[in-house]
């Protein structure tokens, strides 16, 4: 099977003490960033974002803390129970961001 890579970006998981491992909504709520690139992020949350909205996420990079305009690409349920909703979202960058790691 020949497989085409479409990915934009390679992507990259945070490690757990990286600050790029939470990012937080405008509004307040947390997502924990499951992979990353320079184009956007896969995280997962208790925010419902809808796809094809737009949204302000804060992300910690080695440049400091910066507020990234994002546009929702997928959202779906990832979580379901008596007490917890929890969404995966993925998240296209409206501009490129260095989320490489500090050092």
């Amino acid at each position: 099977m020949n497989t085409v890579e479409r990915r934009a970006a390679p992507r990259r998981a945070p490690a757990s003490s990286e600050p790029l491992r939470c990012a937080r909504l405008r509004g307040g709520r947390e997502l924990t960033v499951e992979d990353a690139s320079r184009g956007g992020l896969l995280a997962e949350g208790a925010a419902r974002l809808l796809p094809g909205t737009h949204t302000d996420v804060h992300v910690l990079t080695r440049g400091g803390r910066m507020l990234v305009r994002c546009r929702v690409v997928r959202a779906f349920v990832s979580h379901l129970s008596a007490t917890e909703v929890r969404y995966r979202v993925a998240l296209a960058f409206d501009r490129p961001t260095d989320v490489e790691p500090p050092g």
